[in-house]
């Protein structure tokens, strides 16, 4: 049993991969910006920038966020290693993967023979890149939870891989998509993220900042990013619609909406549910404003 929070429905739990989406470059759990550069040949200073004698030329991203970002500042053949979730763009599937980027397999990344390999900053990836620092190769952790955390990589991998310019400007257009006004919609949702238990997706999240940019309001924003919470607890916040994520297009109501239970939520009763399919939903990227505009079209219809 989940012990429950102050709202008498939600209950903090421990970070894990959610099994209704595929990873998301290690997706709907989030922690604050911090860039960290380990392994002798880079160095990085207390405001996060790094430096290295030359730019980086063989790269391991252990990140879907990180792939597809170094693809879009031009230094998408500078990737000699991907996770098996690295889907986009479709040229970066034609790398060959070394895993699911979630347990480093050292023994393949070595084996692609980087002179740098990127990995979302967990403690798990803190140890491989120690590791990988012993064996003389440059490791960088990063956090890629939010789109300013997408803007400070931007700049950081540009630096690293001589794409300066790129950089720079790929973060600039991500600081005018976040200061751009949400126009209103007036649509109140819960993202469910998960059904048995009810998990739900709080405000800590890319996926809560897309739809708040897309001018919707997340009744379970007040919770720090994904909490069990009991079916009553999301029937008393009434959400207008449902917001579910699916790795494969799907067509109607998810399975859990034949449930008797969950017939309390009234979006459930009526059947107001939209389906976010794709990565394009799960991880910070370029593609931002595309996903919110997405978004807003979905929910204008299911309102």
């Amino acid at each position: 049993m989940f012990p429950r929070g102050r709202d008498g429905g939600a209950a903090h739990i421990r970070r894990r991969r959610l099994p209704i989406s595929a990873p998301t470059g290690v997706g709907f759990f989030f922690t604050r910006i911090l860039l960290v550069l380990l392994a002798a040949c880079c160095t990085g200073d207390h405001g996060g920038r790094a430096a290295s004698a030359t730019p980086a030329h063989r790269i391991v991203s252990l990140s879907p966020a990180v792939t597809e970002l170094l693809f879009a500042l031009g230094a998408g053949d500078r990737v000699v290693g991907r996770t098996t979730w690295c889907d986009y763009p479709p040229e970066a599937r034609r790398v060959p993967s070394v895993g699911d980027g979630l347990h480093p397999n050292l023994e393949a990344v070595v084996a692609a023979r980087p002179d740098l390999v990127v990995l979302y900053r967990s403690a798990m990836n803190e140890t491989a890149a120690k590791q990988l620092g012993r064996l003389g190769i440059a490791a960088l952790l990063l956090t890629q939870d939010r789109l300013q955390d997408l803007a400070s990589a931007a700049r950081l991998l540009g630096q690293v891989t001589g794409r300066e310019a790129a950089g720079d400007s790929l973060a600039d257009s991500i600081a005018r998509v976040l200061a751009t006004p949400a126009p209103l919609l007036e649509v109140s949702l819960a993202l469910i993220a998960w059904d048995n238990p009810p998990m739900a997706i709080g405000g800590g999240s890319y996926l809560d900042q897309l739809t708040t940019l897309a001018g919707a309001r997340n009744v379970f924003h007040d919770l720090g990013s994904a909490d069990v919470v009991s079916l009553e607890t999301i029937a008393a916040r009434d959400p207008d619609v449902i917001v579910v994520l699916s790795d494969s297009a799907t067509t109607g109501p998810p399975a859990f909406a034949r449930r008797p239970s969950w017939q309390v939520i009234r979006a459930v009763r009526e059947r107001r549910f939209v389906t976010l399919v794709g990565s394009l939903f799960g991880r910070p990227s370029p593609r931002a404003p595309v996903a919110i505009a997405t978004i807003r079209r979905l929910l204008e219809a299911a309102r």
